[in-house]
């Protein structure tokens, strides 16, 4: 075992591994990582939902809380263990010390929008990871609070994955096969029922039909390439990246 990162113990084939987690990019530009607990035992994974693939970390330089990926590690045995996060509250000037108040009698600075920085992106290697991909992406953006749609909020796809956050709904599309025109409409009309934002990804593309249909609502569609970034395929996709949520 290296000594890099914490000490991983498998519950299953009881084989010990070093893990250090990644690094992802919060909005104010800083490396967020997920604070792992030292020592506390590695669960195996069995079922997946959304409350158990993410974690809330906050930021320490802005003190921003948002929704990462859960840490997780394969073993050499085949199992996939998630690793427990401590998820305590920290303020952005440390544990022990509060945010300097400005003065009674001295009214507060007009706030100025922080430049966003340059998208980070997390290589795909599954069709969760093309999922991970976009709901990074629309963070990014600008949306808040991605997360799964639920049933009733635009969940049901014909095929692929819907999320969703104030102002917006995504469809994406993390299979081989390019998104087709019925996964364009059923998407459009669902977020055009909520009164939201329609946008799409797709690992594969988009059929010809799919692309023409989109210019003619206006719908922004993004291929999520193998690197983690994803790439604006019409006009609507390159105004959306440029001027955000």
């Amino acid at each position: 075992m290296t000594t890099d990162g914490v000490p991983v113990h498998c519950p299953v084939c009881r084989h010990e591994q070093a893990y250090a987690p990644p690094a992802f990019p919060c909005s104010c530009g800083a490396p967020v990582v997920p604070p792992v607990a030292y020592g506390a035992a590695a669960t195996p994974v069995t079922e997946r939902s959304w409350a158990d693939d993410w974690v809330t970390v906050r930021c320490r330089a802005c003190g921003r809380a948002a929704d990462w990926p859960q840490p997780e590690v394969g073993c050499a045995c085949g199992a996939v263990l998630r690793i427990p996060v401590l998820t305590e509250a920290v303020s952005p000037a440390g544990p022990d010390l509060a945010p300097p108040q400005p003065p009674l009698s001295a009214a507060p600075p007009a706030p100025r929008p922080a430049p966003r920085p340059a998208f980070r992106p997390v290589p795909v290697r599954s069709a969760r990871d093309a999922v991970t991909t976009a709901a990074l992406y629309l963070r990014w953006l600008g949306y808040a609070d991605v997360r799964d749609a639920e049933p009733g909020s635009g969940g049901r796809a014909p095929s692929g994955a819907r999320l969703t956050a104030r102002g917006v709904l995504a469809h994406v599309e993390p299979s081989a096969r390019p998104a087709c025109l019925r996964d364009l409409e059923c998407a459009w009309l669902t977020a055009l029922t909520h009164e939201v934002t329609c946008v799409c990804f797709a690992l594969s593309d988009f059929t010809p039909e799919a692309c023409e249909r989109a210019a003619e609502l206006g719908v922004p569609l993004f291929r999520i390439e193998l690197d983690g970034v994803p790439v604006a395929l019409n006009g609507a996709a390159d105004e959306l990246a440029a001027r955000g949520s």
